[in-house]
C-alpha cells in the first residue's frame, strides 16, 4: 500500500479539528484587528494630550513671566513709598 493510496483514518474528526482551529485562528485575527484599531485610537488620544500639555506649559510659562514681571513693578513702587520715620 503506498503513502499516496491510504485514506485518512478519521476524517470527520479531523474536520472537525480544521474547523476549530480555523475558528480558533478567525477569534484571533478579530481580536487582533480590534487590538489594532485600539492601540490607533490610543495614539491618536495620545497625541491630543500631548499637544494639551505642550500648551499648558506655554501658558504656565508665560503666567510665571508675568507674575515676576508684576512682583518688578510691586517691588519699584514699595521703594518710591516714604519711610515710616519722620525726619
Amino acid at each position: 500500500m503506498s503513502a499516496t493510496s491510504r485514506a485518512p483514518r478519521h476524517p470527520p474528526y479531523n474536520d472537525r479539528i480544521l474547523r476549530a482551529t480555523m475558528s480558533k485562528l478567525e477569534d484571533l485575527a478579530d481580536r487582533v484587528e480590534r487590538l489594532v484599531l485600539r492601540h490607533e485610537e490610543l495614539k491618536r488620544t495620545n497625541t491630543l494630550l500631548q499637544q494639551q500639555v505642550d500648551a499648558l506649559g506655554s501658558e504656565r510659562d508665560s503666567l510665571r513671566s508675568r507674575l515676576s514681571a508684576a512682583r518688578a513693578r510691586i517691588d519699584v513702587l514699595l521703594e518710591r513709598l516714604p519711610s515710616g520715620h519722620a525726619e
